[in-house]
């Protein structure tokens, strides 16, 4: 079952990234680059449904809250499941449409999603775990939109504005906020946690805090701290 839900996910994901091109056709200022256009649609629908998902997963199932690792309900089982077909979709995506060199950390980074994910996947164990995880993806709704609205030329627009102040503070609360609480979470129940398990829980937390980090410095000095240094030129002018 959990086999097919995923290689249902990859094709469904696949067909919607075939179709974006008449469901939403890139501007001019995207044309030359279609299949990063594409690929950012799919990304944010894959987001909408995770990120939404997770929360509802939460709500519904509150007890998961309190054992993340033997709970789970049917929903948030196949919830993980689609996010696996979806990551094994944007991993062959890129391989296939993007230098190596240009993609490498993303692909290392779905390598170990797509790894964990599996394993509790397969194992029906840790699904409150990897739901945790999956509420990064709210963050991701405003990251990718941020990029759609850069490829549509709509940066100095108010939306763009409005699109920077939600992302960055999504970021801190849904990623680094997250991140952080599963790296705690690993630690204070490291006995709990077969061995092989705790091993590549770790190495998915030290592979994935110190990309946010990176990746958080680089929107606030894009979107904030260039535009304070701008802001500051044109008043002296």
């Amino acid at each position: 079952m959990e086999l097919l839900l995923i290689c249902g996910s990859f094709t469904a994901f696949r067909l919607l990234n075939l179709g974006l091109e008449r469901l939403a056709p890139p501007p001019p200022s995207a044309v030359r680059n279609r299949w990063k256009w594409r690929n950012i649609w799919t990304s944010f629908a894959h987001s909408l449904l995770s990120g939404s998902g997770a929360l509802l997963g939460f709500y519904l199932h509150p007890q998961m809250a309190e054992d993340l690792i033997g709970t789970h309900s049917p929903g948030t089982h196949a919830l993980v499941s689609v996010s696996i077909g979806y990551f094994l979709h944007d991993f062959a995506d890129m391989l296939c449409n993007q230098k190596l060199h240009q993609s490498w950390e993303l692909l290392f980074h779905h390598t170990v999603v797509i790894v964990c994910f599996s394993l509790a996947v397969l194992a029906h164990r840790y699904i409150g775990f990897a739901l945790v995880a999956l509420l990064v993806e709210i963050n991701s709704i405003f990251l990718h939109l941020r990029q759609i609205l850069l490829m549509a030329s709509l940066a100095p627009t108010t939306c763009y504005r409005l699109n920077s102040i939600v992302n960055l503070g999504t970021y801190v609360v849904f990623r680094i906020t997250t991140l952080a609480w599963m790296t705690r979470w690993l630690v204070l129940n490291r006995e709990n946690i077969p061995p092989a398990t705790y091993a590549v829980g770790t190495v998915g937390m030290a592979v994935m805090t110190p990309m946010n980090i990176v990746l958080f410095y680089r929107l606030l000095r894009s979107d904030f701290l260039k535009s304070s240094r701008e802001a500051r030129r044109e008043k002296e002018k």
